[in-house]
C-alpha cells in the first residue's frame, strides 16, 4: 500500500517556485524601469555636461568624451623638406606615402598614426593611442549667459573676438515675479473655493460646481483676442498684473476640481468637533483645511508653477517683447534666434531655465501622488 506524501511537503515547491517567478518578474520589471530612466536622462547629463564645457570643446568633440576613452594624441612632428613636391609618393618614418594618405591618416607598422599638421609648411604629425578625458570644465558659459556685460574669447586662429553677454539673470528674476504669484493667487481662491463646495450648503452649488468642471475643456487661445482688448481698454496690458490674472483664470478650474477632490474627503467629526466648540468657518478653514490639505496643494503648485515657468505663449501676448520684462522662454527663443550657433550659450542657458523647476519638483514629490489620487478611492 503506497504512503501518501504529506501536504506541506508537496507545497513547499510550488511556493518555491513562486517565489521564484515572482523574482525573476520584479527584476525584469526593475530593470526594464532602470533602462527608461537612464535613456531618459541622457539628454539631461549631457546638457549639464555640455554646458560646463569650453566652446572649442564643444565644436570639436562630443559631450560623452569627458569620460576616459582612447584617441589619437601627437607625440611628435616631422619637418619634410620645404618644396617637397606632392605629386609622387614621398617618405615619411620609412613608410612610401602618398599626399591623399597624409590627408586621411595613415597608420605605421609601430602602431602610429602620421597625417598632415601644416600640409603648406610640411609638417606632419606623428600620432599615438593614449588615454585620455576632455573634462576641460569652468563656469564661463554660465557667466556669460547670465551677466549682460561684454566678454572676450579667443579661437583656435588665434583671433580675439567681444561679445555681449546675454543677462539670463534679468529674465530669471522677471519670470519668478510672474511665477510665484501666479502660482500663490489661485491657490488660495482655489482653496476657498473648494471647501465651500465640499462643506457648505447653498442654491445652485451642484450646478456653479459643474460650471467649474466644464471650463477645464475650454481651450487657452480662445480667450487671448478677448483678454487682450480687456486690457487694453483697462490700461494693464504689458504689466505683470495682467499675466497673473492671466494664468490665475485658467488655472482655478483644475485646482478647485483638484482641492475639491481631497477637501471633501477629509473626516468629517474633525470639522463637526471644531463647530461645536465655537470655531467660525475662517478658523475652521485656516487652522484645519489648509494643514490637511498640504499634499493636494503641493500637488497643484508643481503643475501651476511648471506650467507658468515654462510659458511662451501668454507671457509673449499680455507682457510684451521688451527687454526688461521678458521671461526666461522669450530670452531663450531670442539666444536661439540670434545664437543658435553658439551651443556652450544654449546649453548653459537651458539648463538654467531647468534648474528652478526640478528644484520644486524634488522638494515637493512627496506630496506629489497623495495629490493627485485625493478622492479617487471611496469608502
Amino acid at each position: 500500500m503506497a504512503i501518501a506524501k504529506p501536504a506541506l511537503a508537496v507545497a513547499e515547491p510550488r511556493v518555491a517556485n513562486a517565489r521564484r517567478r515572482k523574482l525573476a518578474g520584479n527584476i525584469l520589471v526593475n530593470g526594464v524601469l532602470g533602462l527608461i530612466c537612464l535613456i531618459w536622462t541622457i539628454p539631461t547629463i549631457g546638457l549639464l555636461v555640455s554646458s560646463f564645457r569650453t566652446r572649442e570643446d564643444i565644436s570639436n568633440t562630443g559631450w560623452w568624451t569627458v569620460l576616459p576613452h582612447q584617441e589619437w594624441a601627437s607625440v611628435s612632428q616631422i619637418q619634410l623638406q620645404a618644396g617637397l613636391a606632392l605629386d609622387q609618393p614621398i617618405q615619411v618614418a620609412g613608410t612610401t606615402v602618398t599626399d591623399d594618405q597624409l590627408r586621411a591618416g595613415v597608420k605605421l607598422p609601430n602602431g602610429q598614426l602620421v597625417k598632415w599638421a601644416n600640409r603648406r609648411g610640411r609638417l606632419v604629425d606623428v600620432e599615438e593611442q593614449r588615454l585620455a578625458a576632455n573634462a576641460n570644465f569652468n563656469l564661463d558659459n554660465y557667466q556669460n549667459v547670465l551677466i549682460g556685460q561684454q566678454f572676450t574669447y579667443t579661437t583656435a586662429d588665434g583671433i580675439v573676438h567681444t561679445d555681449q553677454g546675454q543677462n539670463l539673470g534679468g529674465a530669471f528674476v522677471s519670470t519668478l515675479t510672474v511665477a510665484i504669484p501666479a502660482t500663490v493667487i489661485p491657490i488660495l481662491i482655489a482653496a476657498f473655493a473648494a471647501y465651500a463646495f465640499a462643506w457648505t450648503r447653498f442654491r445652485g452649488r451642484g450646478l456653479m460646481f459643474g460650471m467649474v468642471v466644464a471650463l477645464l475643456v475650454v481651450p487657452l487661445q480662445v480667450a487671448l483676442i478677448p483678454l487682450l482688448q480687456d486690457y487694453t481698454r483697462l490700461g494693464i496690458n504689458g504689466t505683470y498684473l495682467a499675466l497673473w490674472l492671466a494664468h490665475t483664470g485658467f488655472g482655478l478650474p483644475l485646482a478647485t476640481y483638484l482641492l475639491f477632490n481631497y477637501i471633501s474627503e477629509l473626516p468629517r467629526e474633525v470639522l463637526e468637533s471644531a463647530f461645536i466648540d465655537g470655531a467660525s468657518q475662517f478658523t475652521i478653514f485656516t487652522r484645519l483645511i489648509l494643514p490637511l490639505s498640504v499634499p493636494a496643494l503641493a500637488s497643484f503648485a508643481i503643475f501651476q508653477f511648471l506650467w507658468v515657468w515654462n510659458d511662451y505663449l501668454v507671457a509673449l501676448i499680455f507682457l510684451g517683447g521688451s527687454s526688461g520684462t521678458q521671461v526666461l522662454t522669450m530670452r531663450l527663443a531670442d539666444i536661439v534666434g540670434s545664437r543658435g550657433q553658439d551651443w556652450h550659450l544654449l546649453t548653459a542657458g537651458a539648463f538654467i531655465s531647468m534648474l528652478l523647476p526640478l528644484t520644486v519638483f524634488f522638494a515637493l514629490q512627496r506630496y506629489f501622488v497623495r495629490g493627485l489620487l485625493a478622492g479617487s478611492v471611496k469608502g
